[in-house]
């Protein structure tokens, strides 16, 4: 027998028989032979993405860095690869495969030095229109993945507010029903590739707040064009992911048809809910990407330079930090397979999400530090690349949820501590 070994399973099998133990034997065996390792599709499917992104390397994303601009080349590549629609249905044009599958793909994105330049460039695709392909019509499906699909179309995604934050069932963007279409009014916020979108998925209140039962009611999803002549863009500078501009939006009397509505008017935040545990475990599965590419470069840096004639790599004040960062990051890695194991076979994954993209983002951010000091000087140089993950990191370490958030959710939810906020 696999790891327990025929006399352990003998011993157990007695046990149960004389109910000692709940468990079957059978039971029992399926959990001696899980398996870590990713399977032969999963596998081509990193090797495939690789394979790829050898075409941007290292001067490409150094480029988007130093000038900006959204890395159209390589979304194109991406799309002509039918690598966007990786997790939509394959009636509507995409290959019909999970979560997990996405999560692997992302995360060889970023560990192929893209980083976040790169999977953010892509990542809306997987988890953004998830409520459409659960809450929306035939018709809604028909009309509106393909293109996302194809690359003919891309999409931001409008939720968060400059006074709500996460408190999301707070946001004022009104959306006021008019006959066959709605006036939508409002501000948004952190809204990723709005100068390049032509379409938006859209997070606004139709009832108001002081008519409704319970906060979570009165919200509606929308998913419709981008239009520029009601929408002002703003470009939010920041410190690091120049290539995917992040933006404030001022929505002034933008009309909606009614036909371009996701699920029920005032059933939106559950439906937005449907995207936000993929959400978690793609920037998780992008954290841990970003931590291997700077692991890799630490390490391989370690083992070249030369002080007092000997690798530094040899002193092990160089090579605990690696060591444990390579540790920190297979964790984590662990983690967010086991959420999007979950999530993929239908079963309850909001703490391994959360729990996830927690451990990963702590792990990315260690790993990109470690491979900054491993370089010494050298590490606060361009050139030499690990400054832009460290820059790039942090936005998987603060978004979609900061750090702290995740574990009052978890101290709330699966410890049963009081709510402390």
């Amino acid at each position: 027998m696999p790891i327990l070994g025929t006399q352990v399973f003998a011993r157990l099998k007695s046990l149960h028989e004389t109910g000692l133990t709940i468990l079957s034997v059978d039971r029992l065996k399926e959990r001696a032979e899980m398996d870590f390792t990713l399977n032969a599709e999963q596998e081509q499917i990193r090797a495939s993405i690789f394979k790829l992104c050898a075409r941007f390397g290292d001067e490409y994303w150094l480029e988007r860095d130093r000038e900006g601009g959204f890395p159209h080349e390589f979304h194109a590549a991406m799309a002509d690869g039918s690598w966007l629609g990786i997790a939509m249905p394959e009636e509507y044009g995409g290959s019909g495969l999970g979560i997990t599958e996405a999560a692997i793909m992302m995360q060889a994105v970023a560990e192929s030095g893209a980083a976040m330049s790169g999977a953010s460039a892509v990542h809306m695709n997987i988890f953004g229109l998830n409520p459409v392909v659960v809450f929306g019509s035939h018709e809604q499906k028909s009309r509106m993945l393909p293109p996302l699909i194809a690359g003919q179309d891309k999409a931001c995604f409008a939720v968060t507010e400059p006074d709500a934050g996460l408190n999301t069932t707070e946001l004022k963007t009104r959306a006021e029903k008019k006959g066959d279409h709605y006036v939508v009014t409002g501000q948004k916020i952190w809204i990723s590739a709005a100068q390049v979108a032509n379409k938006v998925l859209l997070l606004a209140r139709t009832t108001p707040l002081d008519r409704v039962k319970r906060k979570t009611e009165g919200l509606t999803l929308f998913y419709t064009s981008f239009d520029r002549t009601k929408i002002e863009v703003r470009e939010i500078h920041k410190m690091g992911r120049h290539a995917v501009d992040s933006n404030e939006l001022f929505i002034e009397g933008m009309q909606v048809p009614e036909a371009d509505r996701i699920g029920k008017e005032g059933d939106g935040f559950k439906s937005i809910l449907h995207g936000m545990n993929p959400e978690r475990i793609l920037i998780a599965a992008e954290a841990v990407g970003i931590g291997r590419a700077a692991l890799a470069r630490a390490t391989r840096y370690a083992k070249e330079r030369i002080v007092f004639r000997r690798p530094i790599g040899q002193n092990q004040s160089i090579q605990h930090p690696l060591a444990r960062s390579w540790a920190e990051l297979e964790a984590a890695w662990l983690m967010v397979l086991k959420a999007a194991s979950l999530y993929d076979r239908g079963l309850e994954c909001g703490a391994e999400a959360n729990a996830g993209k927690y451990l990963a983002g702590e792990a990315g951010f260690r790993a990109c530090e470690t491979a900054v000091m491993t370089h010494g000087g050298m590490g606060y140089a361009k050139e030499f690349h690990v400054e832009r993950y460290l820059r790039e990191v942090l936005i998987p370490r603060i978004a979609p949820v900061s750090p702290q958030m995740i574990l009052s959710f978890i101290a709330e939810r699966v410890l049963g501590l009081p709510k402390s906020y």
